[in-house]
């Protein structure tokens, strides 16, 4: 469970946004050693990749670094952190994208062999190592648009709240709520057409 999840965590954590914000880089370090194994397993499940997910995850942090005093509300750092951390990723699809339409191979596909032995999380090893695992869950989520794809992730595999989705994506909580009632629909009606198998 996170600290943010106490009230006396909570504060700790506001408190070391606070002294980051004025400077203090000590605090802001004791963010990041809480964070990052957060922020690098929500990027993970993303790209798949163990070396793209370390790459990206060290960017969001600088990128926090450099622009925290622009964050108005330090008690909603998480939400903020998630929100660049999103971005991140959208942009590296992106790219990835533009790289594999000129020809070049993706990045995802030519690490995809090493995730699987190096799998990030030592509790998570297990499950990581598992193709028919994320064979299944990719095959889920292609039912799935845009949004009801990642508001699933960020609920079931990142464990952010309805109210630090709505803060991360920027976008209404009834919006947030509906888009998950939709995805878990499509999800369930999916596995119940297909039967017993790998647990999700």
């Amino acid at each position: 469970m996170c600290l943010a999840d106490s009230g006396g965590a909570a504060e700790q954590i506001t408190e070391w946004v606070k002294k980051a914000q004025a400077g203090d880089k000590t605090a802001f370090h004791r963010l990041a050693d809480h964070f990052q194994a957060e922020i690098y397993r929500m990027i993970f499940y993303r790209t798949r990749s163990r070396m793209d997910a370390e790459d990206l995850t060290q960017d969001v942090f600088l990128k926090a670094f450099k622009h925290i005093r622009r964050l108005e509300s330090p008690p909603l750092f998480r939400s903020w952190l998630f929100r660049i951390a999103l971005n991140r990723v959208r942009d590296h699809n992106r790219r990835s994208r533009i790289k594999s339409m000129i020809g070049m191979v993706s990045l995802d596909e030519d690490n995809f062999q090493e995730t699987q032995e190096m799998a990030v999380p030592p509790q998570a090893a297990e499950i990581l190592a598992r193709k028919d695992f994320w064979n299944r869950v990719q095959q889920l989520l292609t039912l799935l648009s845009r949004m009801e794809r990642e508001v699933f992730l960020m609920r079931f595999f990142d464990q952010l709240s309805l109210k630090e989705i709505s803060a991360a994506m920027q976008k209404n909580e009834n919006t947030i709520k509906t888009h998950l009632y939709r995805a878990l629909h499509k999800v369930k009606t999916a596995v119940m057409a297909q039967g017993p198998g790998e647990e999700i």
